[in-house]
């Protein structure tokens, strides 16, 4: 089974796992289809996470191609165009929006690396055979879904750049992804032929062409001729990483997930404080059940706040933060009623991104959460692909866990995860939607774990969503389960949306679920976006 939020990448998975592939081929393959069917969430120009487990070895590993800052990127870089914070409650609205869109905001990108690395671990099939699809589809064009034409249409609520900004940053991406001046519409054929030669060079010459060949040149020198900070050095150098994954478990389950400065301490951390309730005994999305969960996603972000960042940089308590010690005490804070806040969140609460969940016959499963961030809109003359906004969710101000150094990573909600059942896979999930992800995928486990549900009903769900003062929900839940929660002293706020507008409706997750409550393999694309779960 293969679950994207964009159709015709699941197809392209499905279609290497029917020609013979395991659940890395085809996760590798719709995820270069993804950069090129969802340009400002995902491509070569990005960066990304991946959780594996082999059946063979009965090994879960984790693998990390993550950006980092370049090496002229300074602590202080912004100071002076911080003109105040985000009227979301999250981040910095920044001088000439220099952190999201421009040479500024890219940082080094780990895409084509990373997807390299688990072909050549754990795939089967040769790495050019895995990029022609997306050759394929960039070169014949794809038509624009009237969705995901939609989605550039809108404008965010906290006054960042809308898609429009993006793709009119630079010349490049203005001729290719707009018509008129305004962002391609529904039923319009998208034709790239700049982003198929790309591909076609990277298929043949592989990684190397991207980080110290031909494409490397023509990055370096369009970065370095704008005032980007990444060197040639820095491209050259970059190594996705593989290790160990975070580990934690729920209600005997084990959980596999991504360390920091990713978003899988605080889905443990969530998980840890609510194994503590009777959450099927309070009812889904009873009042009191909300009230919990509400408080829970509050604690999670409240140390989110305050400690993450990355390791290599900065002291991050991990071991503290997922022990169930630390879990007690929350609950401890919750149950008395005392209030709390998360604080000022320094990183901002940013969308975008995608997703791959794939299982094949043998058992090998693969979570798969890549991204170009809200996407920068630089497309480098004559090489077809915009390339991330990485830098947006750095702190802007020097001195902090997430302030800016070269070299560093910068703090994210992507969780991509596995859950285990006596040592056996028992789903695989993960979602694009910046720190709204987290959310999102917890009450996604919560779902089929607390409530019995089968993945789709459990990506269906209405959610909820608290990162500081307020409970967002969304208008499926009842007016009288909100009065009700109200009651309790909580600041709520109902989308008259059934399945949500921003927020709730940012991370939308792709879940498979094997042997559960409907028995055999079960696949669930979350309907707040127009993916697909496609099984053999």
């Amino acid at each position: 089974m293969v679950v994207t939020p964009q159709p015709r990448a699941a197809e392209v998975g499905i279609e290497v796992l029917r020609a013979g592939g395991n659940a890395i081929d085809a996760a590798v393959a719709a995820a270069f289809v993804q950069g090129v069917t969802d340009p400002l969430n995902c491509g070569i120009g990005g960066l990304g996470w991946m959780t594996v487990y082999m059946a063979g070895s009965r090994e879960d590993i984790y693998l990390d191609f993550c950006a980092r800052a370049g090496s002229r990127a300074t602590p202080d870089m912004w100071v002076d165009d911080v003109l105040g914070a985000s009227p979301d409650g999250g981040g910095y609205i920044l001088r000439g929006d220099v952190n999201e869109l421009g040479y500024q905001s890219i940082g080094v990108p780990g895409a084509v690396a990373g997807l390299h690395e688990a072909l050549s671990r754990w795939g089967t099939i040769d790495w050019e055979r895995v990029l022609r699809p997306a050759i394929a589809l960039a070169r014949e064009g794809y038509v624009v879904p009237q969705e995901l034409a939609d989605e550039w249409r809108v404008v965010y609520p906290e006054g960042r750049p809308d898609a429009l900004a993006r793709f009119t940053n630079t010349p490049d991406s203005a001729a290719i992804y707009t018509k008129g001046g305004k962002t391609l519409s529904g039923g319009d054929l998208l034709v790239n032929g700049d982003l198929a030669d790309s591909l076609e060079a990277i298929a043949t010459g592989g990684p190397d062409v991207f980080y110290c060949g031909e494409i490397a040149s023509q990055l370096v020198g369009d970065w370095g001729a704008n005032g980007g900070s990444i060197t040639a050095t820095d491209l050259a150098e970059y190594r996705p990483k593989a290790q160990e994954p975070l580990r934690g478990t729920y209600r005997g389950y084990g959980v596999s997930t991504v360390p920091a400065p990713a978003g899988g301490p605080t889905l443990i951390e969530m998980l840890n404080v609510l194994e503590g309730y009777d959450l099927a005994g309070m009812g889904h999305n009873s009042a009191e059940y909300l009230r919990v969960l509400s408080q829970a996603l509050k604690a999670g972000f409240a140390d989110r706040a305050s400690y993450a960042g990355d390791p290599a940089f900065v002291d991050v308590p991990t071991d503290m933060l997922v022990s169930k010690g630390h879990a007690a005490s929350w609950r401890d804070r919750i149950d008395s009623g005392e209030p709390f806040a998360v604080g000022f969140d320094r990183s901002g609460r940013n969308g975008g991104t995608t997703h791959v969940s794939a299982v094949d016959d043998s058992g090998n499963c693969v979570s798969l959460t890549h991204t170009n961030g809200l996407c920068s809109g630089v497309v480098t003359p004559g090489l077809g692909f915009l390339q991330n906004n990485y830098m947006i969710a750095f702190d802007p101000m020097p001195g902090g866990p997430n302030s800016i150094a070269p070299g560093k990573m910068r703090i994210t909600g992507s969780s991509p995860c596995l859950l285990f059942r006596d040592g056996e896979p028992f789903m695989v999930l993960g979602a694009p939607g910046g720190t709204f992800i987290v959310g999102a995928v917890l009450q996604t486990i919560l779902n089929v774990m607390d409530f019995g549900m089968t993945a789709l009903e459990a990506v269906s769900a209405p959610r909820i969503d608290c990162q500081g003062d307020f409970v967002y929900l969304e208008g499926r839940i009842p007016q009288s389960v909100c009065d009700e929660l109200a009651g309790t002293g909580l600041a709520v706020r109902r989308d008259s949306a059934s399945y949500g507008a921003y927020p709730t409706s940012a991370a939308r997750v792709q879940a498979i679920v094997l042997d559960g409550p409907a028995g055999g393999i079960r696949g669930g694309s979350d309907p707040r976006g127009y993916g697909v779960a496609l099984g053999l």
